[in-house]
């Protein structure tokens, strides 16, 4: 727009056709507004408003540039006042001037001769933060950008609630209602904000925040300009990201805050934080070292008093320490102060010489760098709450009597999970005797019912049809050994040729007459794995062709014997590197890289890429081999179950795994297994300590060992449907991914949740291969 005016009824669209601003009413309404909207979205929906305050009451409204070089909304061709202005300070000549709608939806004033903008629709939002937009202020000259909601549905006049970024203390986003704060969005803790755990963190959206000498703020961006989105707050006191589903031809509420009494702006007063997970009894809790303040209000369930400081709790000792709750929204941080420049441990002793100091925090927590800066509060602790899956460590402290209270607390609920785990170990155990005996009375019966003198080889009845003594003509692909050719090849079975016992039996390095090196697993008759599991193994192998897969040569059946016969890999399985002190220095870290690559690969080619969708379920250390260049292969298929082929994750009737798959030095004394282990370590930005210590420091990069703990917490969150494919997990590890979404809580340190979240039904049988320690439940990706 340039040197002319636009009318009622004119429209003004972006280069791309994407936004368009002109003149609008809403529903019935005769009052005219200029605003921007979506050209391309059917139904209207308003992201900026001109003269929201000071509608016009007809259709005669003009808008035009200023002599002072303003663009300006007037009520007619005649009209000498404006009722709404860009209030551009500057004067400049009006042929200079032009206005632009760019494909964001920002609204630029500029001068094209000297490529100067002079205003910009970006920096005076309305109700809509859009893609892009910058939210916040300042320094220099003060410019401030924040949200005001609509008054109603109908008028987009000022309303009551505003978003803005606090510059007291720490910075942070409220929303306010009037002067009150009613909804806080926290503080930023170097991905997200943390009072929205569901923000998405990469893939389609980019967040970023800036705090220097400049300026304080908070922007976010698209990555496919397909997607439409936008975030506004709603005149009933709430905010909504919304997207735009095209196919139905609506907008999908993304997210929304706030939704529960917890996140309502101090919901349990000063001191006291808010528990959904205790609402059964009451969700305010106050923090430790605290009581409530007023009794009887709070047996009410009236927290609005707060908490104040136990009575006999002395004020300031040498013997004082810190209580750390985890997930948790650390309280308002208008009050804290803060330093970017010391790390966590730092900040504790900070605290501690500061009688004053009640609580500390880290400011930021990134994946890669860990715990950042240093938050501290030295009064009133308010709006402190709990999440499930997110939020960060916040330490409180307290004297030694509830310091050792705390403590108690902690092993009294230690003892509680071995108790627990103790008994599921007991059940276990007794349901799988139970079964043993069952499987023994059916094999007893079923070589009654056959000829005592006729050892005629087992007969299969596969889904192809096919049984192996019958058809051994039409499945040449698989060749079939006789028992006296494994006999002879193994040495008969010698002691000296078992390479080691695998889940369903020993393994025996053998050489045929051609020369050729074998390794034959020989099925036990009293093992786990039954007709069915042997069958699955022979059938899923002899189909698979891959670099980073063990390939079978052939099988035998003949009497009770039942044996595959592998290629044999010369440097054992992984396991016998990776566990064991003197062996595992062989393996530095640019051979772990390749193995752990190579695995990816491996289980991407039976997820996707193979014949046959395949889920391994029972991948393990001692289930990958090495060749003789250390090139990983995976093996033992006897768990593995068949996807269709355009199934992506389904339901399992047998609970199969391993009992026991951890080396007892994994272990951790406030972890039940090494998941936990690992998460209580990235959660307290100390992943670095599960490095091998026999590695030296220069030999590996810290990042990329970092990125692959990154990987595996992603590849184990609680719901199935946080958890990364394979897919992406080879580009991962292929790539320098630099912008890994943030891992959520694991499923392996707590007791979790049957079908519902994490899509798991399991019913009927179980199946284990033969180990001991934990119990490992495999649901496939």
């Amino acid at each position: 727009m340039r040197r002319q005016s636009l009318r009622d009824g004119d429209v003004m669209l972006s280069v791309g056709k994407r936004f368009a601003f002109g003149f609008f009413s809403l529903g019935d309404s005769k009052l005219r507004y200029v605003g921007i909207w979506y050209a391309q979205i059917t139904q209207q929906t308003i992201v900026w408003v001109a003269n929201r305050d000071h509608p016009l009451n007809d259709t005669s409204g003009l808008i035009k540039f200023s002599n002072r070089g303003n663009l300006c909304v007037y009520a007619s061709d005649n009209g000498t006042e404006p009722i709404w202005s860009t209030n551009v300070s500057d004067s400049i000549l009006e042929t200079t001037l032009v206005a632009r709608l760019s494909d964001l939806g920002n609204l630029v004033l500029l001068d094209p001769v000297r490529g100067r903008s002079f205003w910009e629709s970006f920096d005076h939002p309305t109700d809509t933060f859009l893609p892009f937009m910058r939210m916040g202020f300042t320094r220099k000259d003060g410019l401030d950008r924040f949200l005001t909601s609509w008054k109603s549905h109908g008028d987009p006049g000022s309303g009551d609630l505003t978003l803005r970024m606090e510059r007291r203390g720490f910075p942070q986003l409220i929303l306010y209602k009037g002067q009150v704060p009613w909804w806080r969005m926290g503080s930023w803790t170097g991905h997200r904000w943390s009072g929205v755990p569901e923000m998405p963190i990469g893939y389609i959206f980019n967040n970023s925040f800036v705090n220097n000498e400049e300026e304080v703020s908070f922007t976010y961006g698209v990555t496919d300009a397909s997607v439409i989105t936008r975030t506004m707050v709603n005149e009933t006191g709430t905010m909504h990201r919304f997207t735009w589903i095209a196919r139905d031809k609506r907008w999908n509420d993304f997210w929304s805050v706030p939704k529960e009494q917890c996140d309502n702006y101090a919901h349990c007063g000063p001191n006291g934080y808010c528990d959904p997970p205790s609402s059964k009894t009451f969700e305010c809790t106050c923090l430790p070292g605290f009581e409530p303040k007023f009794p009887r209000h709070w047996f009410l369930r009236d927290s609005s008093g707060g908490c104040t400081k136990k009575k006999r709790a002395s004020i300031c000792s040498e013997k004082d320490g810190f209580v750390k709750l985890k997930r948790m929204k650390i309280p308002d941080t208008s009050d804290a102060s803060v330093d970017m420049n010391i790390t966590l441990k730092e900040c504790k002793q900070r605290c501690l010489r500061n009688c004053s100091c009640v609580a500390y925090a880290s400011a930021y927590h990134e994946s890669r760098r860990g715990a950042i800066g240093c938050l501290t509060w030295h009064s009133g602790m308010l709006d402190a709450r709990t999440y499930l899956n997110s939020g960060q460590a916040f330490y409180i402290r307290v004297d030694k009597e509830e310091l050792a209270l705390w403590n108690r607390k902690g092993l009294s609920g230690k003892r509680r999970v071995l108790l627990i785990l103790i008994s599921l170990v007991a059940a276990v155990m007794l349901l799988t005797v139970i079964l043993f005996c069952v499987i023994r009375e059916r094999r007893k019966s079923n070589r009654h019912r056959s000829s005592s003198a006729n050892f005629a080889p087992v007969p299969f009845d596969f889904e192809e049809s096919f049984r192996f003594e019958q058809n051994k003509a039409r499945n040449r692909e698989l060749p079939f050994f006789d028992l006296n050719t494994i006999t002879a090849a193994t040495n008969n079975f010698s002691s000296q040729n078992k390479l080691g016992a695998g889940g369903f039996g020993p393994v025996y390095k053998g050489v045929l007459q051609n020369g050729m090196e074998i390794a034959a697993k020989r099925l036990s008759r009293n093992s786990g794995q039954g007709m069915e599991e042997f069958k699955n193994e022979v059938k899923l192998i002899s189909k698979l062709q891959h670099r980073n897969l063990v390939r079978i040569l052939g099988c035998c059946v003949e009497f009770e014997e039942k044996m595959l016969v592998y290629e044999y890999l010369p440097n054992k399985s992984l396991d016998y590197f990776i566990f064991h002190e003197e062996h595992r220095v062989v393996l530095d870290w640019p051979k772990r890289m390749e193995i752990i690559r190579g695995i990816a690969r491996g289980i991407l080619y039976l997820h996707q890429d193979s014949r046959l969708r395949i889920i391994h379920r029972d991948l393990k250390a001692s289930n990958v081999l090495l060749d003789s260049e250390m090139i990983p292969k995976i093996s033992d298929f006897g768990m593995a179950r068949i996807f269709g082929g355009n199934q992506i994750e389904g339901c399992t009737s047998r609970v199969v795994g391993t009992f026991g798959y951890m080396a007892p030095d994994a272990f951790h004394e406030e972890s039940s297994n090494l998941v936990g282990h690992i998460w209580d370590l990235w959660e307290n930005g100390e992943a670095t300590q599960i490095i091998d210590k026999l590695m030296d420091q220069g030999s590996y990069d810290e990042s990329e060992v970092m990125k692959c703990i990154h990987i595996g917490l992603l590849c184990v969150q609680e719901n199935a449907s946080d958890r990364v494919d394979m897919s992406s997990v080879v580009i991962m590890l292929g790539h320098n991914a630099t912008n890994l979404p943030n891992p959520k809580h694991p499923a392996f340190t707590s007791a979790r949740r049957r079908g519902g979240e994490n899509g798991t039904c399991l019913k009927g049988k179980t199946g284990i291969s033969v180990n001991d320690v934990t119990f490992t439940d495999i649901q496939g990706r």
